[in-house]
C-alpha cells in the first residue's frame, strides 16, 4: 500500500491518493478539480483509479469527483446522508473497501456537515485490526476541528450540526489507538476553522495532547468553544457547497471554453456590458498601469479565496495577466468553481501601448510619508482592511477598519473629495482595495507600501481598539 498526500497552498487543501501494487487499484479523496497529477501517479505506479471519495461536500473549492468519473471511469463514495444529483456509491458506518493489501472502512463523522465521514486506511500487509491511519476531511484538523456554522447544508441548524461534531469526536475518532496518522482535508489558513496547524499531519494521541476541541469537556463547553471567535466565510462557500452536489461540466471542457483570446476593443466592450476586469499581476505592476475598472488580485498568493470573495460568478470575467499566466489564472478560478471567464486580454498590458487614454495608475506611499500627511490641515482619510481582530490588536491612530471582505458594500462611508490611504498587514489585500476604490470612482487612492509592517517597523505610533476607547 502506498498513501500519498497533495497539499495545495493557495486553499490550504489536502488531498489524497491510495495505491494497492498488488490489484494495480488506486483510490481518490478529496481530489482537486484539476486531476492530472492523480492520474499521472496513478499511471506511473501502473495504476487505474476505480474510486473517489468526497469526505462531505466542500464549501471552499470545487472537488474533482466529476472530473475522475469523466476521465477514468471511477467510482464516486459519499456519505449515505448525501444528496447528489450525479450516480454515487452511499457509504455508511462500517462500511469496507478493499483492493490487496488496502482497506477503506468508514466511520461516520457528521459535525461540519451531516453527510460527512472519515476513513480508515488499513495496510492490510501488516495489521488487519490496527488502522494505518485515518482521513478525517473536515471533522478533524491538525490543532483544530471543522466548524459546524457553515451554511454548507439545508435543513440543519449549526446547534445540532455541532452536536454531532461532539458525538464524532468522542464516540468515534479519539477512541482509535493513538499511533494511528491523522490525514486531514486541510490545514492553516482555511477559513473551515479558526486555528488549523501549519502540519498536514499528525496522530490521534498526539491531537489528544494538543488539540484544544478534543479536551476533557462537557457537550454545553465543546458547543461553545468550537462556535466562538469563528473567521467570517467568504460569499462564495455557499455556492460551491451547491456546485459539489450537482452535476456540473468538467474543467477540461471549461479551459477549453474559457481561454479565448480577445482583442482590446473586445475587452472594453465586455467592460463596458458589465464584465469583471481581473488583472493577475503583481501589486507593483498594476500600480504602475493598469486598464481602467480592472480589479488587482495578484496570482501569487490566496488568489482563488480573494478572487472568491470579490467577484461575482453570474456576471463574466475578463482575465489581464502576463503573457503565458492566463491559463492557471483561469484554472485556479475553475478550482473554486467560477467557470464564468469568457477571455483574456491578448499580449496583456501590451495591447494598451498605443491607447493611453484607458491606461491608469495608484501611487504607492511609504509610511513615513504617510506619518508626514497626516499632520497636514486636511489629512489623508486611512482606511485599514485588515479584519477586525487584527485592527482590534493594533492599528494607526485615526484609521478606519472596513475588512476587505465588506469594503465594496461600505465605500460610500468614505469622503470621495479627501485622499484615501489604503492598507493591511503587508500589501496583498490592500492591493485588491486600492484598485477596488479606484474602480468605484475615488480618484485619490494610495496603497501603503508594506502595510502595517511597515508602519510598526519604522516606529510609528499605533495603538489598540481598547486604547482608542479609553481616549474617545
Amino acid at each position: 500500500m502506498q498513501l500519498k498526500q497533495y497539499y495545495l497552498a493557495c486553499l490550504s487543501q489536502a488531498s489524497y491518493l491510495i495505491l494497492d501494487e498488488k490489484t494495480k487499484t488506486a483510490a481518490v479523496v478529496d481530489p482537486q478539480r484539476d486531476i492530472d497529477q492523480y492520474t499521472r501517479d496513478a499511471a506511473d505506479a501502473g495504476c487505474q483509479i476505480k474510486h473517489v471519495f468526497l469526505t462531505h461536500f466542500h464549501a471552499d473549492f470545487l472537488a474533482g469527483h466529476i472530473e475522475l468519473r469523466d476521465k477514468v471511469g471511477a467510482t464516486i463514495h459519499l456519505g449515505r446522508r448525501a444528496d447528489a444529483e450525479f450516480a454515487v456509491n452511499k457509504v455508511k458506518d462500517g462500511d469496507r473497501i478493499e483492493f490487496g493489501d488496502v482497506r477503506l472502512q468508514i466511520l461516520e463523522t457528521p459535525g461540519h456537515t451531516p453527510e460527512g465521514i472519515s476513513i480508515l486506511v488499513f495496510d492490510l500487509a501488516k495489521s488487519t485490526s490496527e488502522p494505518f491511519a485515518v482521513l478525517t476531511g473536515d471533522t478533524l484538523f491538525i490543532g483544530d476541528v471543522g466548524r459546524p456554522d457553515l451554511l454548507a447544508s439545508i435543513g440543519v441548524t449549526a446547534d445540532e450540526l455541532a452536536d454531532m461534531l461532539y458525538d464524532s469526536l468522542t464516540n468515534k475518532l479519539v477512541t482509535l489507538p493513538d499511533a494511528t496518522l491523522v490525514y486531514p482535508a486541510h490545514g492553516a489558513g482555511s477559513m473551515c476553522g479558526k486555528s488549523l496547524s501549519k502540519e498536514t499531519v499528525s496522530t490521534i494521541g498526539e491531537q489528544k495532547k494538543f488539540n484544544y476541541a478534543l479536551q476533557p469537556m462537557s457537550r454545553a463547553e465543546f458547543k461553545q468553544l468550537v462556535t466562538a471567535e469563528q473567521p467570517e466565510a467568504p460569499s462564495y462557500f455557499v455556492h460551491d457547497a451547491m456546485l459539489n452536489r450537482q452535476e456540473r461540466p468538467n474543467l477540461e471542457g471549461t479551459l477549453t471554453k474559457s481561454l479565448k483570446s480577445m482583442s482590446l476593443n473586445e475587452v472594453i466592450s465586455q467592460r463596458d456590458q458589465g464584465a469583471q476586469l481581473l488583472d493577475v499581476r503583481s501589486a507593483l505592476d498594476f500600480a504602475g498601469a493598469h486598464l481602467a475598472g480592472s480589479l488587482n488580485i495578484d496570482l501569487q498568493g490566496k488568489y482563488a479565496t480573494w478572487c472568491g470573495t470579490m467577484l461575482e460568478h453570474e456576471r463574466p470575467i475578463v482575465v489581464i495577466a502576463e503573457s503565458g499566466n492566463e491559463p492557471e489564472a483561469v484554472m485556479r478560478l475553475g478550482r473554486i468553481g467560477f467557470d464564468n471567464v469568457v477571455g483574456f486580454l491578448q499580449d496583456g498590458m501590451s495591447a494598451l501601448r498605443e491607447h493611453q487614454e484607458f491606461i491608469r495608475q495608484i501611487d504607492r506611499i511609504t509610511a513615513v510619508a504617510l506619518s508626514e500627511q497626516r499632520a497636514a490641515d486636511l489629512p489623508p482619510q486611512i482606511v485599514d482592511v485588515r479584519s477586525e481582530k487584527e485592527w482590534n490588536s493594533g492599528h494607526i491612530a485615526g484609521s478606519v477598519n472596513i475588512p476587505l471582505n465588506h469594503l465594496r458594500e461600505r465605500a460610500t462611508e468614505l469622503a470621495p473629495d479627501r485622499p484615501i490611504v489604503v492598507h493591511c498587514e503587508g500589501g496583498y489585500r490592500s492591493a485588491i482595495a486600492a484598485s477596488l476604490l479606484a474602480q468605484l470612482g475615488h480618484s485619490q487612492v494610495q496603497d501603503l507600501a508594506g502595510g502595517f509592517k511597515a508602519w510598526s517597523a519604522s516606529q510609528l505610533p499605533t495603538e489598540t481598539n481598547a486604547m482608542a476607547a479609553s481616549t474617545s
